[in-house]
């Protein structure tokens, strides 16, 4: 194993317990976190930034090292996607509902800013039809390339997710401009939904050749 899938391996046992960490932390009875310096941030969900901070350099880091030093292997190939895909997904989810999963929330940092629902279901589902769309495709010998939705799909999930994890700092200070409900983040969100609905149309369309191969093949 060379270093670049070492580090792979690294973020996703890491990512592991972080899962497990906030588990543990939601089932403990009347315990409370703070909230940083009246910013409506939680700790363990700045705690959390910064961990995801991290992973995402590792995610650039290793692909560099990788490519730089000729060491792209296919248990890199395998291991890469399932940290990314672990990673984000799972954070996803688990903003859905920060109040319900993370009960330690003080009631300081209200409102919560959560991830809706709608757009986890759109960004989670997408991810597995792009994914399964890739896996055909590289059984029959074709490699599908990012195109540049998806690349700014990624962007603009990441950063969504950091503004949540964040409850919406520093955006948040401007949220008296937007309608009442309506938060920064919000917005982020729905347009990191949008990039990846539109990505993920155009990667099915642009390669529907890969399933009329298959059933040709059948």
């Amino acid at each position: 194993m060379n270093l670049p899938t070492k580090i792979t391996f690294a973020r996703i046992i890491a990512v592991v317990m972080m899962i497990i960490t906030l588990f543990v932390l939601s089932v403990i009875p009347g315990w409370q976190t703070i909230e940083i310096a009246n910013t409506g941030i939680n700790l363990v969900f700045l705690i959390l930034f910064v961990f995801f901070v991290v992973a995402c350099y590792t995610d650039h880091l290793d692909g560099k090292l990788a490519r730089k030093n000729n060491q792209v292997t296919d248990l890199g190939k395998f291991l890469d996607p399932v940290a990314d895909k672990l990673l984000v997904n799972s954070l996803v989810i688990f903003l859905v509902a920060p109040t319900v999963f993370a009960p330690y929330i003080p009631g300081s940092c209200a409102p919560v800013i959560s991830f809706n629902i709608w757009c986890a279901i759109i960004l989670v589902a997408r991810d597995i039809v792009v994914d399964a769309l890739r896996f055909i495709a590289a059984s029959k010998g074709t490699v599908i390339a990012a195109n540049i939705f998806g690349k700014l799909k990624t962007v603009l999930e990441m950063v969504a997710i950091g503004a949540v994890l964040l409850n919406g700092f520093p955006f948040r200070y401007f949220d008296t401009s937007w309608p009442a409900g309506l938060h920064i983040a919000d917005i982020l969100v729905y347009l990191a939904t949008a990039a990846s609905f539109i990505s993920g149309v155009i990667y099915v369309v642009q390669n529907k050749h890969v399933f009329k191969e298959g059933k040709k093949n059948a």
